[in-house]
């Protein structure tokens, strides 16, 4: 089959991936975001924890702030950057030859840059609604507030305001943050992903079995994830508008990552590494079994 007929089922694979993914782990994401966010001495002492408080301050919805706006923009990102990588490829391929590495990071590099047109203001909106109840407990903590969350951003109310009053490049704050950590998560995950695939293929033309693509998927998502914590870190800093007391406010990434290292030390470009692996992981796990099952073609034969 051709890119070209493929292209649409490779879209629809990316986003059912995407919807399924999302679900499974965005309270873990939650939790990274505000662990990532905390600055010095803060409210939460760990991944349980945060999900605990904000349980107990939020209600069990509460874990899914910032879900409707990654819901909905989830389906076209995970599309974009697995039939981009796929149609980076498949440009990239020579005729009867295998992708050597450095082509098939380069197709993680296209893929990467890509898909940042969709996620960085995704991102940015989803950002904010996480942090918001952080935000409000501390203000609790500190005695600065009362001990309910008083109000529940809307992501439509901080799109609006954001192009009200700083036009297209506010919904893009952090764009080349976001970049500094999708390009070179994609150059290392997707090379990674494939050759670790690739040992389960009894041959070339045979798909490896669903549970290894899976495990493929898990452990080339979490190296990568892990990879590019420190990057990540600078773009949760960079792409919170509201700070609580005290926090620093950022001037770019250089400015960003000089204050975290005086401020907070090394360690804190580590923030949520464990959880942004324990999202990534089955995020990618699943999208891989999803992508190589083919539900996509399954959907397009059936309406044919």
């Amino acid at each position: 089959m051709s890119l070209y007929f493929s292209l649409p089922a490779k879209l629809i694979n990316g986003g059912i991936a995407g919807l399924v993914g999302v679900t499974c782990v965005f309270p873990i994401d939650l939790a990274k975001t505000r662990l990532q966010n905390q600055q010095g001495c803060g409210v939460y002492r760990g991944m349980f924890d945060c999900l605990v408080k904000t349980v107990r301050a939020e209600g069990f919805f509460g874990m899914y702030r910032g879900a409707a706006v990654n819901l909905t923009l989830v389906t076209p990102e995970k599309a974009i950057k697995l039939a981009a990588n796929d149609f980076f490829r498949n440009l990239l391929a020579r005729e009867g030859k295998e992708l050597t590495l450095f082509r098939e990071m380069l197709a993680g590099c296209g893929a990467g840059t890509c898909q940042v047109v969709v996620t960085s203001p995704m991102e940015m909106l989803k950002i904010q609604l996480q942090d918001a109840g952080r935000l409000a407990t501390q203000k609790v903590v500190t005695g600065e507030g009362a001990a309910t969350i008083p109000h529940k951003p809307s992501a439509l109310l901080i799109a609006r305001d954001l192009l009200r009053n700083q036009g297209i490049s506010g919904v893009y704050k952090g764009l080349g943050a976001t970049l500094l950590r999708d390009v070179p998560f994609s150059i290392i995950y997707f090379p990674l992903f494939a050759n670790i695939n690739k040992l389960g293929q009894k041959s070339p033309n045979e798909k490896a079995p669903f549970y290894h693509s899976f495990l493929a998927g898990c452990i080339a998502g979490s190296v990568a994830a892990v990879a590019v914590t420190p990057l990540d870190v600078l773009k949760t800093r960079i792409q919170t508008l509201k700070k609580g007391l005290g926090e620093d406010t950022y001037h770019g990434i250089v400015d960003c990552a000089r204050k975290i290292w005086k401020n907070e030390g090394p360690s804190a470009f580590m923030k949520g590494a464990c959880c942004r692996a324990l999202v990534i992981a089955p995020l990618f796990g699943i999208a891989q079994v999803v992508y190589f099952i083919g539900i996509g073609e399954y959907i397009l034969e059936y309406f044919n």
